[in-house]
Parts: C-alpha cells; sequence; structure tokens
C-alpha cells in the first residue's frame, strides 16, 4: 500500500492542510520503504538532462544531485506545498505547474513519472496533451519511462483500513494511513479516502483521491497516438517481465 500516489489528493478535513500533507509524505514514504526510487537513480544518474513530473517533495532528485550528478535536474509538480519542502534544495531546478502549464522543447534526455504519478491523468483528453508534451520535452534519443499499476493485480482489494502504514517522524511521533476504496469499482477509475490518525492530533485527518489504471492495450494505444514507443516493459522493480499477475506495468518509451 506505501507509494499510492498524492498528487490527486483533495483534502476533505479542512484541519488538514496542503503544507501538513506535504510534510507526511517523505515520512510515509521513505526511500528504503520504496522500490521505484532504487530503479530509477541509475536511469537518471546516466543522463544529462533529467525532467520528473509529479515531483512531490522532490526526493528523487535530489538523491541524485546528492549521489553526484552535475547535470540539469527539473522538478514539475502542481502543489505548491510540496514543492515547498523540495526547495529546501536549491540547485535543482522547481517548476510549479503541470505538463498543460510548460512547454519544452526537445531538452530532456529523460522524463519521468514516479509514485504511481501518471495514474492521476483521468481523462483521454488530459492524457493525450500530457503525453504529447512529454514527446515535446524529449531530446530525439531521450526516453520516457514511468509506471502505473496493473489492473489485472486489482491493488484496491489490499486498499483497507486493515492494512496500515505506519511510520514516526523527525519528532518520534507516530503516524498511521490507512485507505478505503469506495465500492464498488467499475471501469477503470479506482476512488478511495485515506484517514491518517497520530497521537498528536485531536481527531483523524482525511483526504480522498482517484486513481486510473490503464490495461496494458490501453497504455499501448495512448503512447502509440502520442508518437511514443515502447522500447521495454517490466512488471516489478527487479526487472522482471510483464505477466498478467505483475503489480507494476513499468513503461521505457521513446520517440516514434
Amino acid at each position: 500500500m506505501a507509494g499510492v500516489a498524492w498528487y490527486s489528493v483533495v483534502v476533505v478535513d479542512r484541519a488538514f492542510s496542503d503544507a501538513e500533507l506535504a510534510g507526511l509524505y517523505d515520512v510515509l514514504h521513505p526511500w528504503e520503504r520504496r522500490g521505484d526510487f532504487d530503479f530509477y537513480l541509475p536511469l537518471i544518474m546516466a543522463s544529462e538532462t533529467v525532467l520528473d513530473v509529479g515531483c512531490g517533495t522532490g526526493a528523487l532528485l535530489r538523491g541524485a544531485r546528492e549521489a553526484g550528478h552535475t547535470g540539469r535536474l527539473c522538478g514539475l509538480d502542481p502543489a505548491g506545498a510540496m514543492l515547498e519542502v523540495a526547495k529546501r534544495r536549491s540547485d535543482i531546478e522547481w517548476v510549479l505547474g503541470d505538463l498543460a502549464s510548460v512547454r519544452w522543447d526537445r531538452q530532456f534526455d529523460l522524463v519521468v513519472m514516479t509514485g504511481h504519478a501518471f495514474q492521476v491523468l483521468l481523462e483521454d483528453d488530459d492524457l493525450r496533451a500530457s503525453l504529447g508534451a512529454i514527446r515535446s520535452a524529449l531530446t530525439d534519443d531521450g526516453r520516457f519511462v514511468f509506471e502505473t499499476r496493473n489492473p489485472r493485480a486489482r491493488a484496491w482489494e489490499h486498499w483497507t483500513p486493515d492494512h496500515v502504514v505506519e511510520a514516526v517522524d523527525d519528532e518520534g511521533v507516530v503516524i498511521r494511513m490507512a485507505h478505503q476504496v469506495e465500492t464498488p469499482v467499475e471501469g477503470d477509475v479506482v476512488r478511495f479516502s485515506t484517514t491518517f490518525t497520530s497521537p498528536r492530533w485531536d481527531r483523524p485527518r482525511m483526504s480522498r483521491s482517484t486513481l486510473r489504471f490503464l490495461d496494458p492495450d490501453s497504455l499501448s494505444s495512448f503512447l502509440s497516438a502520442a508518437g511514443l514507443a515502447i522500447v521495454e516493459q517490466f512488471g516489478d522493480w527487479n526487472g522482471d517481465p510483464l505477466t498478467d499477475a505483475s503489480p507494476e506495468i513499468i513503461t521505457v518509451a521513446r520517440r516514434g
């Protein structure tokens, strides 16, 4: 359950601010609990210019800089509170916005979308426009690498209150996070609420999110229509082949 994307979150508890949510993200999703960052980091280190779409708090790009990356690193995110966390590192470009609000022409050797951020592209038109913008941002030999959960694995069935993610913040206070999916799940869109609890609060905090689960064939069609060709696909962070039972659809694409 760790790694559920927060980029489409709507905060429904007024006591739970965007800044508070951003401050919890890295606590609940630390590098060592994630399989994706160890997969993406070598790709970033091998690329001179990198764009991280939906960069959130910027942990991946900050990790790349700390690992010795000396080229251009750019993070794009629509959440100002997330970028305020990211901006603690000033030697990386941080851009507030989304793919509809920026225009890059063949500037990046690598574009990544991590944390299942791809799944917040809910509408066909938004998905087409975003893929078009990514293609435009890629150099001629550039690569777009991202992941989306494989709908055939039905990950949302495990997003239940009895599957709790627990972490301890910098002050030693326990934070707990649990999800509840809205049923029935119809089509390829999953809606769910997230409840956060901690001894430091007088009551739980809550937010709601929506994610889209595209199957491999639909994903391939969208990429092809945007002028992107699939180079490789994997089913997990170990680089195993994609199968019906794979938890992820990890895709490496290039300009078609």
